[in-house]
């Protein structure tokens, strides 16, 4: 594998990344652990994907309300996909919708961690780059994060921050996008 080759594989890029949100809903959101942080740092990946044009896929599962506002305002093209799976590509809608997209990358952020996150990541990891952003993921119950992330990376996945990603797909500072981010990241 050249350097071009190991970059694309362990990197995320503008050019090759969907941002996957998942089930950050109503009445999902009060009861998990750290929900201000949770909400925090996927409006940094939602900036990050408008900024960048990178494409975002939100799921909602059915009778559990809608996605929060704070995420969807200002979105113009906010259409969700309802689902009753955990693994959200066994939602053919949702395979879908990736498909169309043309792209190999998946960022992940979402609700719950060790349900429909690591179900939806494991299942996309053969088939996909996979990064679960781990402080934009989370359970109700803190213990089922650790065990949601390990279990994630021992199956290959890469396991990142929200930070992390960003200054990722940013790749250089200087730029207009880079100022555009700065004062998200601040």
């Amino acid at each position: 594998m050249d350097q071009e080759d190991l970059a694309r594989h362990l990197f995320a890029t503008r050019e090759d990344s969907v941002l996957i949100m998942i089930d950050f809903q109503e009445r999902l959101l009060p009861a998990m652990s750290g929900p201000e942080k949770l909400l925090e740092n996927s409006k940094r990946l939602l900036a990050l994907a408008r900024i960048m044009g990178i494409p975002v896929i939100f799921t909602e599962q059915e009778k559990l309300g809608a996605t929060v506002r704070e995420l969807t305002e200002g979105l113009a093209d906010y259409q969700p996909v309802a689902k009753t799976t955990f693994n959200c590509f066994a939602s053919v809608p949702f395979a879908a919708r990736v498909r169309e997209t043309g792209r190999h990358t998946l960022i992940l952020g979402g609700i719950e961690a060790h349900i429909c996150v690591s179900q939806t990541a494991l299942w996309a990891q053969p088939r996909f780059r996979v990064h679960v952003v781990s402080d934009a993921v989370s359970p109700r119950s803190p213990g089922n994060l650790s065990v949601a992330l390990s279990r994630m990376q021992a199956a290959g996945l890469t396991i990142t921050s929200t930070e992390t990603v960003i200054y990722e797909v940013l790749e250089k500072a200087g730029t207009d996008e880079f100022k555009a981010m700065l004062p998200v990241i601040k």
